[in-house]
């Protein structure tokens, strides 16, 4: 086959319910359904050209050439494609965040979300947004979730088949901003993979489950009646929810630092003088912040004035993930 080349971009998302433990680890069925806003400004651009000179998979991360797990990882997500579109040319994979990756600000949602949509599209391969999600998926639970546009909801399923991700309501249809309080800009020592095997572990973990539809129903509800109190009730205790599970896993996963407990104390004070705002946080230190449109310049200078943040990301719902326009055809010319 010649070469063949494609270029997409993807937004990561915030979850508001979250995704945490399997039922399959190998396809990345999750024990739970979520749903999650993507974040416009935030972006992984990933190009994959298939080329008949490699001898292997090349993966370059942010300039610089990786080898090892993030390699693996990337090769093996590449094989379910290359099954699909029966070939075997091996890719170089070339991607850049213009956000910090792996503090918990779902850089691997977009990541593989962005490498699903420019491999099976360079391998010659158009799937629909289904069968996108389900197969980002597979490289990363959340990833499914950066396949659509605005506020996402997974369907957890039971099989490969049935669980994948779908939007509940558009990125214009309801302008909350999410300010991203940053306290540590380090890559978290344990990853959410190997924290999503640890989840079963914890003896919280039946009950999270057991409530689950019933977080779902609400957060959902909450979306599309624009309540931003019912969704702040959802989205700080389902948050905690997912830490608990955390702290109470064989061994332990402590994300928080200071920093992260005086903006979780700052949040609340802001709300009781009235300020439309709430907080939840991924698997790390940092701290999503979410308020309304207009809101948001005052909602950050007050994240800087806070001991502890370091940089304050600010994102609206975003959209799908996308090709990009200089995607080549086999002859390497722009179409």
């Amino acid at each position: 086959m010649p070469s063949r080349r494609a270029a997409a971009f993807a937004h990561p998302n915030i979850a508001l319910i979250k995704y945490w433990g399997d039922i399959d680890s190998d396809l990345h069925i999750p024990a739970n359904g979520s749903i999650s806003m993507n974040l416009a400004g935030l972006t992984t651009r990933t190009t994959v050209s298939f080329d008949t000179s490699l001898s292997q998979d090349q993966f370059i991360l942010n300039g610089e050439p990786t080898t090892g797990k993030a390699l693996e990882r990337v090769s093996t997500f590449l094989n379910r494609v290359r099954l699909l579109a029966g070939m075997t040319t091996f890719a170089n994979v070339e991607s850049q965040n213009n956000f910090p990756a792996g503090v918990g600000v779902a850089s691997s949602a977009s990541g593989f979300a962005a490498l699903s949509l420019a491999a099976t599209h360079a391998a010659g391969l158009e799937l629909d947004e289904k069968d996108l999600s389900r197969l980002a998926r597979t490289g990363s639970g959340s990833a499914c979730r950066s396949i659509p546009g605005g506020f996402v909801e997974w369907h957890a399923g039971r099989d490969n088949h049935d669980s994948y991700a779908y939007s509940i309501a558009p990125p214009d249809y309801w302008d909350v901003v999410d300010c991203i309080a940053l306290v540590s800009r380090d890559e978290k020592a344990i990853n959410s993979n190997r924290g999503h095997v640890l989840a079963a572990t914890s003896m919280l973990q039946a009950a999270r489950l057991a409530d689950s539809p019933r977080r779902l129903s609400l957060c959902r509800n909450a979306i599309l009646g624009r309540d931003f109190d019912a969704l702040t009730d959802m989205a700080e205790l389902d948050s905690n929810l997912m830490h608990a599970i955390m702290i109470t896993s064989k061994p332990p996963l402590l994300y928080w630092q200071p920093g992260t407990l005086a903006i979780m104390h700052a949040v609340h004070g802001w709300r009781k003088v009235g300020i439309p705002v709430c907080f939840t946080i991924d698997a790390g230190p940092n701290v999503h912040v979410l308020c309304l449109g207009g809101q948001e310049d005052k909602i950050i200078e007050w994240l800087q004035q806070l001991p502890g943040v370091i940089q304050v990301l600010t994102a609206h719902p975003g959209g799908p993930a996308a090709l990009e326009q200089t995607h080549l055809n086999q002859a390497g010319t722009i179409f």
